[in-house]
């Protein structure tokens, strides 16, 4: 049993994590930059540390941690919705479908034409991924039933950027694209990058109030709505954030899997179900769990981070299969 003052200090040690990954992260790389340098740098006192911090590795930065934040409330988001500990956004095709639709959108050319292309097809390819689970698991979102879900509709949009990537993109610039968005990864991110991702703050802020009845939602429906809750509001606003996070995380990263599953796992473990706690935990640690997992593919010549979070969330569901059979 967890003892009774490890949830109250919880957060801030997140937040410490989070500080001390953030100056390694800006410290660390082909230039090593000591936290005097970096300091110097983000005050422009520094030419060479102000061009590598403020060109590179703050983008890069930002990137990494709204990517980590918005998958891990979306994983959170999305347990509570289905009421089923092994619902993320990658296990169950968001982030596929978002992929697929930002896939579609760079082999049609689309991608081109504007900055905000990208991000709106995510989003459409995440929503009708979502739509689809809530459709397959209407009968009950048993463990069999969503898994079997999100195996049959990462089959069917895996098949679609397949043939996208077979038959529309024709250019090497627009294969290594696909591929991105394939692989996953937070590599030559930009300040357009970051502003793409930007509306994942304002997801967060609305989601923040939903603890409370997010946490009387567990109870059941009947029990929520007796409880003075709005069920179908707040499901089609749990719905609608967690979409909107796991695809706009997509657009800027391509598909990384396993974060939504990770974290909310490990800080319920830590502090307990009550979302009150959990949502602002799951947006600081997941913001830390990217991050960390960036600096570890880093260290290891440039993995990427969708091949690293893989590496690390697959055992680990693997270990929670095991442990709820």
């Amino acid at each position: 049993m967890t003892p009774a003052w490890v949830p109250r200090i919880a957060l801030p040690f997140v937040w410490v994590a989070l500080v001390v990954l953030i100056v390694v992260s800006l410290g660390v790389g082909d230039l090593w930059l000591s936290p005097a340098r970096i300091w110097a740098g983000l005050m422009h006192q520094d030419e060479l540390a102000a061009t590598v911090l403020w060109q590179v590795r703050l983008p890069r930065l930002c990137v990494a941690m709204l990517v980590g934040a918005a998958l891990s409330a979306s994983g959170l988001v999305m347990q509570a919705y289905f009421r089923n500990s092994l619902a993320s956004p990658g296990l169950l095709g968001v982030s596929s479908g978002g992929a697929a639709g930002a896939v579609i959108a760079i082999g049609a050319g689309w991608a081109t034409t504007s900055l905000f292309i990208l991000p709106v097809a995510a989003i459409c390819g995440a929503f009708a991924a979502t739509m689809a689970v809530v459709v397959l698991a209407h009968r009950g979102a048993s463990t069999e039933r969503l898994l079997l879900a999100g195996v049959a509709l990462n089959a069917l949009l895996g098949a679609v950027t397949s043939y996208v990537l077979s038959n529309f993109t024709l250019t090497y610039e627009r294969n290594a694209q696909v591929l991105f968005w394939l692989l996953g990864g937070i590599e030559d991110r930009t300040w357009e990058h970051v502003a793409m991702i930007t509306p994942v703050l304002a997801a967060a802020a609305l989601l923040w109030p939903l603890g409370r009845p997010m946490d009387l939602l567990s109870l059941g429906a009947q029990e929520a709505q007796s409880l003075g809750v709005n069920v179908r509001a707040l499901r089609r606003r749990m719905l609608l954030l967690a979409t909107v996070m796991t695809a706009l995380a997509t657009a800027v990263a391509g598909t990384v899997g396993f974060v939504g599953l990770i974290v909310p796992h490990m800080l319920r473990l830590i502090v307990g179900p009550e979302h009150r706690r959990l949502v602002p935990l799951a947006l600081v640690g997941g913001a830390a769990f990217v991050l960390a997992c960036d600096l570890i593919g880093r260290a290891a010549g440039g993995l990427r981070l969708g091949i690293v979070t893989a590496l690390v969330g697959g055992p680990f569901f693997l270990w929670l299969l095991r442990r709820q059979t």
